[in-house]
């Protein structure tokens, strides 16, 4: 879906989550089969042994449909404690492991960074997103919130592996 030059879209306003809940945005509505899943596996308990629940808020609305990385991390924005959301894009809709668009909410604007103490920052910056897997979500969503990794940790990791997807441990 194209935007008319000068129109901005407005997306609705994501409300009620709870800080441990994972946030998923749907943005791809042509394959209802394949978002089932999707949300089959994301509500399946986590963990080594499945202990955790599964705490996740699903976004399955058409007014999503169509929308950029950019337009879901400025919808999600005023979120202060989301650090990651994920979104079922068209990729993910049409990937055999049904991979996730993970996104960080956190990053440097390194423009605005004096490059005599920040030069290593500016010339690498931190990874913006990567994909994951349905079943790393809980993982990737709490490890983050928590800070006990960082999100460029998980990217590492993805970017390491043959589909450049992150898989459960």
């Amino acid at each position: 879906m194209t935007m008319p030059e000068g129109f901005e879209r407005v997306l609705p306003e994501v409300d009620g989550r709870d800080m441990f809940d994972a946030l998923v945005i749907r943005t791809d509505f042509s394959d209802d089969a394949s978002w089932t899943a999707v949300v089959g596996e994301l509500r399946r308990p986590w963990g080594p042994d499945s202990e955790f629940p599964a705490r996740v808020q699903m976004v399955d609305a058409p007014a999503w449909s169509g929308a950029t990385a950019d337009e879901v991390l400025a919808a999600v924005g005023e979120d202060d404690y989301l650090s990651v959301v994920f979104v079922a894009d068209r990729h993910t809709m049409q990937s055999p492991t049904r991979a996730l668009l993970a996104l960080s909410t956190v990053w440097e604007d390194e423009g605005d960074l004096d490059p005599v103490y920040y030069q290593d920052l500016i010339e690498s910056p931190e990874p913006r997103e990567f994909r994951a897997a349905p079943t790393t979500v809980h993982a990737v969503h709490a490890n983050v919130t928590l800070g006990n990794m960082g999100f460029a940790e998980f990217a590492v990791a993805a970017s390491a592996e043959p589909e450049q997807v992150l898989r459960p441990v």
